[in-house]
């Protein structure tokens, strides 16, 4: 139940550093950051993944051990079912909504799948969050029920362990895929290939000879070289350049910025 209690407690710290992170995420262009603020909320996803391993995971952790050691009687332990309880129902509801908001945007994917290839840190981080706090939940109403059935304080105690390492172990699954954002991620690769399907298709290009994507908070930042058509002169070829960028901004809102670059093949 204490384990419990601090993870909850760190779940308020963690959700109010997700929001002043995506305050920031919105800051505009400015020239010590041209390209705004966009990927800041991954830097805040990675500390709410770390507050989520060390003040739930392993807090929880040693007061487990604590107990174990100490086999201290659980108190008021009818309270804590139903706190429990209660608890189980509000967590359910919020990772139901984290669910549908996921299913809205990707409705084909698997929920591993999505987790691997999401370029959303700030909804991995609360998807995460609500599905640890309801196994967590989950795993310390079976234990208190079973310290309550039996008297024994350690059922208790173990309880307290089995969900510091969940969060610990959930913690460093969503901190691994929030460094790979912070690193620098390709779009995905659905975007990707929707984004070089739509530039083979022009009339104006010949070839695609390197695309490179970006993913930059929601965001994308695009960049190509690609071989061009023959024109009667480099005016006619840049005014074209300028329609291709257009046209790709309006097909995918969530390219920002373009860098077209016209090359010829390398032989």
């Amino acid at each position: 139940m204490f384990a419990e209690a601090i993870h909850s407690t760190a779940d308020c710290g963690n959700q109010l550093l997700l929001l002043f992170g995506l305050r920031q995420a919105r800051r505009p262009a400015s020239p010590l950051h041209p390209m705004g603020g966009g990927r800041e909320i991954n830097f805040y996803s990675l500390l709410v993944a770390l507050l989520l391993f060390f003040v739930g995971g392993a807090f929880s952790v040693y007061e487990g051990v604590h107990r174990l050691v100490a086999r201290e009687p659980l108190q008021y332990a009818y309270v804590a079912l139903v706190v429990l309880g209660v608890s189980v129902v509000l967590e359910a509801f919020s990772l139901w909504g984290a669910m549908k908001e996921i299913r809205k945007v990707h409705p084909e994917k698997s929920l591993w799948r999505w987790f691997r290839e999401t370029r959303e840190s700030e909804l991995l981080v609360v998807a995460g969050e609500d599905i640890a706090a309801l196994a967590g939940l989950g795993m310390a109403f079976v234990a208190v029920l079973l310290t309550l059935v039996t008297g024994n304080p350690v059922y208790d105690a173990l309880g307290s362990i089995a969900v510091g390492l969940l969060l610990m172990v959930i913690a460093g699954l969503v901190a691994r895929e929030v460094k790979s954002m912070i690193v620098g991620e390709s779009a995905s690769p659905e975007v990707r290939r929707a984004i070089e399907a739509h530039l083979r298709a022009r009339g104006e290009i010949r070839s695609i000879i390197n695309m490179i994507t970006l993913q930059w908070g929601r965001h994308v930042v695009v960049a190509v070289q690609a071989e061009m058509i023959d024109y009667a002169s480099g005016r006619a070829m840049v005014d074209a350049i300028n329609v291709i960028e257009a046209d790709l901004q309006a097909a995918f809102p969530q390219v920002r910025w373009v860098f077209f670059e016209p090359d010829v093949p390398r032989v």
